[in-house]
């Protein structure tokens, strides 16, 4: 059998194409209500939204809006392709911490100076990366 280490990355970055998929399936092909369209607009000219700001997300925006390679109806698509990309990867990370705490809880042993370490059965394993995965 596997280690937890191994599952727990795999299942993670099945959960991360997941996610990304069902993303990507949805994605708005134009700028639509809201803020989606100032984002678009500030990312693709560089200019300052409305507080509170998204700097990093704005400048991997133009980066992104780079590949349209001049044709202008892209851009959104490739802007809005980032934030699919953006929202992947924080359904990810909430899975890895969502798994991180949810070993030490169950892997908790009074007196032990250190859990991480130590392994989780099959059960185990199966209870932490399923609540992972619910959770995320």
């Amino acid at each position: 059998m596997r280690s937890y280490k191994s599952l727990n990355n795999l299942v993670g970055w099945l959960v991360f194409a997941l996610a990304t998929l069902t993303y990507l399936l949805t994605l708005e092909p134009t700028a639509s209500f809201w803020d989606c369209g100032e984002f678009i607009a500030c990312s693709y000219k560089l200019l300052v939204p409305h507080p509170p700001g998204a700097p990093t997300f704005l400048l991997l925006g133009r980066l992104f809006s780079l590949f349209a390679f001049g044709d202008v109806t892209k851009v959104s698509v490739l802007i809005n392709t980032l934030s699919a990309l953006s929202s992947s990867f924080t359904v990810l990370f909430l899975f890895w911490t969502i798994t991180m705490l949810a070993k030490k809880l169950v892997l908790h042993r009074p007196g032990l100076p250190n859990d991480r370490l130590a392994e989780p059965t099959g059960g185990q394993t199966a209870l932490i990366l399923g609540a992972g995965a619910v959770g995320a």
